[in-house]
């Protein structure tokens, strides 16, 4: 490049220079004080003042919002190109300037945010005239924007590819007043300011071009984006051999992508724009999805061709909120959960033949490894599965399991006995045959209670019924001689459960969910030591366990929901479930 590229890296040098200013020559040669000099990180503004007057061909790509521009970060690309059109379109409005240049820029903060690599934004005609221009620079600015492109068109603006011949274009005096003003707006000397040359679009010659290049480049501007739309890099390339200026080129071969990038490097342009290739990529594959699923009904399909949801996590960065989550938030006490896993179900049909109904797919996985997803995502490592029919069937990896060799004979409480060890600190103690949306779960954990439970008050809607339901009847509690409802979070105790309560008398069905704390879990411990007196214990269910504790003046929470659950017992319910993926 010329002298100005020269003047360029000299001011950029010394800049560096000065930020290292406190080391003394020998200091930063010395080969052993040298690694240990803390470098300065280059501002976003710098590296792309560096792109722009690199001796090598530069690429910048299209992206039109945070995630789209991650994803160009990671391809390898050094800078990000904010294209009017794709914004625009990700809005779902025309180029028109139909978006406002204040949604424009909140787009761009996102995109800033989401990235370490500098953006230039397509600033159209920079929403108005030079004042307008003047407060979009400061603007993107403090948003981390490292450069504007502003065309030499009348606001508002229409691309380039509608009828661009009869498109006018800006007085050069106007529009080289919005280039000063926008060099005097800045505050950071590296922020660049790239004027568009439509003559091209508009049917002018090269003489046009030329003469508009000469006047633009006199009023400040840091590159010139030549402009074209024919098939061939014709245009672009004699008017790159004609220019003799140092002032960096930058082209857009949307039309011309058949031109080897070679010919560029050749005729000394700085900068090539792939200005809306992720956009057009996005809307095609997209279209293909939709129909598909439309027409199929079904996802099957097409689910080895999408990325899967944790890709997304991964783009969002969610493992650095989960790290922060931990520094921040205040520590959960670690709880266990124990999963009572034993009968075989025999409304399957061949289903539960040789395994137990803990082991039904729902939705391509299993009852219980569902659950056990479920309580890992709450932060609950700890899994005790109480097994029982089919035993060896039960093997969801990372958890620990006892067994109820009598579980043909016996009845619930005999399996949680197996596990009595292991209620202590705070237990969750779960059914291993339902299914519950995530909060439900959510719920209970922030239980404060010694003992909660959660409660369905929408029982009647359940698909079936096998006459063994756990239904319940509270007491709310009353705040100024008035019943505080029963969603009422906290305020809601248990007065019974048990399969017979009178339809009129019910107030819902136990889910099979109980939270206890440390407290609450030695409660329950010597509830379980004391009906283990009784000549019957074997055959004892759980709602024996919650009424021997209210005998015994333990008060029990109830925490309720309206449907978002099953209780699945037969195919009726198998079906149902299908619709609980997560």
């Amino acid at each position: 490049m010329g002298l100005r590229w020269i003047f360029d890296w000299i001011e950029l040098s010394w800049r560096v220079i000065a930020d290292l200013g406190k080391f003394s020559l020998f200091q930063l040669f010395s080969p052993t004080l040298l690694p240990e000099i803390p470098m300065p990180q280059l501002s976003k503004t710098s590296r792309f003042r560096a792109m722009l007057n690199s001796r090598e061909l530069e690429f910048i790509m299209e992206a039109h919002n945070g995630l789209s521009a991650r994803i160009v970060e990671e391809a390898g690309f050094s800078g990000i190109w904010g294209s009017g059109l794709s914004i625009s379109a990700a809005l779902g409005v025309r180029d028109n300037n139909e978006a406002s240049w204040t949604q424009v820029l909140e787009v761009c903060e996102f995109i800033s945010d989401a990235t370490s690599i500098p953006m230039m934004l397509d600033g159209d005609t920079g929403y108005g005239n030079f004042n307008n221009v003047r407060r979009l620079v400061q603007k993107l600015e403090q948003r981390g924007v490292a450069a504007v492109c502003i065309e030499d068109k009348l606001f508002p603006k229409t691309n380039s590819f509608i009828k661009g011949e009869q498109q006018p274009l800006a007085d050069i005096d106007e529009f080289c007043g919005k280039i000063k003003a926008a060099k005097d707006a800045q505050s950071d000397p590296d922020f660049s300011v790239v004027a568009r040359i439509e003559a091209f679009i508009a049917g002018w010659g090269i003489d046009e071009m030329l003469k508009r290049a000469e006047a633009y480049y006199q009023a400040g501007a840091d590159a010139l984006l030549i402009h074209s739309k024919i098939k061939t890099a014709s245009q672009v390339l004699a008017f790159a051999q004609a220019w003799d200026r140092d002032c960096p080129l930058v082209i857009v071969p949307t039309t011309y992508f058949a031109t080897p990038v070679e010919e560029f490097e050749k005729a000394g342009i700085s900068t090539v724009i792939w200005a809306n290739h992720n956009l057009r990529s996005c809307i095609s594959t997209m279209q293909r999805t939709c129909k598909q699923i439309f027409e199929e009904r079904s996802l099957c399909s097409i689910e080895d061709n999408v990325v899967p949801v944790k890709e997304i996590f991964r783009l969002q960065n969610a493992s650095e909120l989960l790290k922060a989550e931990e520094s921040y938030l205040p520590k959960r006490e670690s709880t266990r959960s124990i999963v009572l896993a034993t009968p075989q179900g025999r409304d399957f049909d061949v289903l539960t033949a040789d395994k137990p109904k803990t082991m039904i797919e729902v939705s391509g996985k299993p009852i219980l490894g569902r659950m056990v997803d479920q309580f890992r995502e709450e932060g609950i490592k700890d899994i005790v599965v109480v097994r029982g029919f089919a035993k060896d069937q039960v093997n969801v990896d990372g958890v620990s399991f006892v067994d109820n060799d009598d579980f043909e004979t016996t009845g619930e409480l005999h399996s949680l006995m197996q596990a009595n060890d292991k209620i202590e600190g705070n237990v969750v103690v779960s059914f291993g045959d339902i299914v519950f949306r995530s909060f439900v779960l959510n719920i209970l954990l922030s239980a404060q209670e010694d003992i909660a439970i959660i409660v369905d008050t929408d029982w009647e809607s359940r698909p079936s019924f096998n006459g063994m339901e756990d239904f319940v009847r509270v007491k709310k509690t009353v705040a100024n001689g008035k019943p505080v409802p029963s969603a009422d979070v906290g305020k809601v105790r248990l007065v019974e459960m048990d399969p017979s309560i009178a339809h009129d008398a019910r107030d819902g069905e136990w889910v099979g969910l109980v939270k206890s704390t440390a407290e609450g879990s030695k409660l329950i411990q010597t509830a379980l030591v004391e009906l283990q007196e009784r000549d019957d214990f074997g055959k004892l269910q759980m709602f024996d366990l919650f009424n021997h504790l209210l005998s015994c003046n333990v008060s029990v929470g109830v925490y309720c929901i309206s449907g978002h659950w099953l209780d699945v017992d037969n195919l009726i319910d198998l079906n149902e479930a299908q619709h609980f993926a997560n």
